[in-house]
């Protein structure tokens, strides 16, 4: 082969590759040019609410202990009921249990409960062992049950949180009586029981926010 011919065939190979070459680099351009696009932020904030209910005893101390309990004898203390949390509520229950049972809360003439609440703060009168209270607003009642029960006190205040802008808002002044009715037979004589009282809160119905 003459050295025209050898140097003729170098020039097609290299020109070969530099086709090759380039097609490939053709293909990488189409593999990673990608468009993309993204919405600014949206900013989402979530807290949660609380639910708190705090009693307090203003006036005779609590718990209250008292004997030689008799047909017709009562006993009669005064609690605050504050809702301090942030979140409403769908209800509130005052639950009774007996710690230490006996004939006195079993028997169905046994001592009774009685709930009141007053719109302003009760005035104590009577004794430090023996007190009475005056209300110098509007009372409601919300009736006698025996005294181991479960009950819901409709339309108390503290439904809804305090308010600093509204004074008493979210605030319940109430009574408990526990009474021994008059139709209480001699099998409860010399019986003992002991009472817990608890109020409980419960959040509002879930919705949408």
């Amino acid at each position: 082969m003459s050295a025209r011919t050898r140097k003729a065939t170098s020039r097609k190979v290299i020109g070969s590759l530099g086709v090759l070459g380039a097609a490939a680099a053709v293909a990488g351009l189409g593999t990673f040019g990608t468009f993309t696009d993204s919405t600014t932020p949206i900013s989402t904030a979530v807290a949660s609410g609380t639910v708190n209910i705090d009693l307090s005893t203003p006036g005779a101390a609590i718990p209250a202990t008292t004997g030689n309990f008799v047909p017709g004898d009562s006993m009669t203390r005064a609690v605050t009921l504050v809702n301090s949390g942030t979140s409403a509520l769908s209800s509130v229950t005052l639950g009774t249990t007996a710690t230490v049972s006996s004939v006195l809360n079993t028997d169905a003439n046994g001592l009774q409960l009685n709930v009141k609440s007053c719109t302003v703060p009760w005035t104590q009168g009577g004794t430090a062992t023996a007190p009475t209270y005056t209300c110098g607003g509007t009372v409601t009642d919300f009736g006698t049950t025996a005294a181991v029960s479960n009950r819901t006190l409709a339309g108390l205040k503290s439904l809804n949180p305090v308010d600093a802008a509204v004074p008493g808002s979210g605030t319940d002044y109430l009574t408990f009586t526990i009474s021994l009715p008059t139709t209480a037979g001699d099998n409860l004589q010399g019986k003992s029981s002991t009472l817990s009282l608890v109020f409980t809160g419960t959040q509002r119905a879930a919705s949408a926010r």
